[in-house]
C-alpha cells in the first residue's frame, strides 16, 4: 500500500508542507536578515537530511541511497522531521493546521504499514 500513487502523492504533499512549516517557523524567530537565514536554512537543512540518508532499495523513494542507513534510522529521521514540523505549526499558533497535518500524517503512516514493517526489518 505504501507504493500506491495516491499514498505517494500524500507523502510528497506532507514533505512539502513540513518544509514550509519549518521555513515559516524559522522566518518568525527573528527580524531583519536573520529571518532569511533561519527561514531558508532550517528548511534547507531538513531537506538535505531527508534526501541524503536513505535505505537502499526503498521503493517509496528513488531506491538509491547517497548515505545508506538502517531502516530504523530512516524511520527516526522521518518521524523527527514530521514531529518538528507539527511542533512548529503549534508553536506558531496554527493549532488547527497542526492537528490536520498531524492527523493526515498518522493516517499516512497507518496506511503505509507495509513500508514501516520493511524499514524496521532492514
Amino acid at each position: 500500500m505504501a507504493n500506491n500513487p495516491i499514498n505517494l502523492a500524500v507523502r510528497f504533499i506532507l514533505e512539502i508542507a513540513g518544509l514550509f512549516a519549518l521555513a515559516l517557523w524559522g522566518w518568525n524567530q527573528s527580524d531583519g536578515w536573520m529571518r532569511f537565514v533561519l527561514g531558508i536554512g532550517i528548511s534547507l537543512f531538513a531537506a538535505v537530511v531527508w534526501g541524503v540518508f536513505n535505505v537502499p532499495g526503498d521503493h517509496s523513494r528513488s531506491g538509491s541511497a547517497p548515505v545508506p542507513v538502517p531502516g530504523i534510522v530512516r524511520l527516526g529521521i522521518e518521524l523527527a522531521f514530521f514531529i518538528a514540523a507539527t511542533w512548529a505549526l503549534f508553536d506558531l499558533g496554527l493549532t488547527t493546521w497542526a492537528w490536520v497535518f498531524g492527523g493526515v500524517l498518522v493516517i499516512h503512516y497507518v496506511v503505509s504499514y507495509d513500508r514501516i514493517r520493511w524499514l524496521i526489518s532492514q
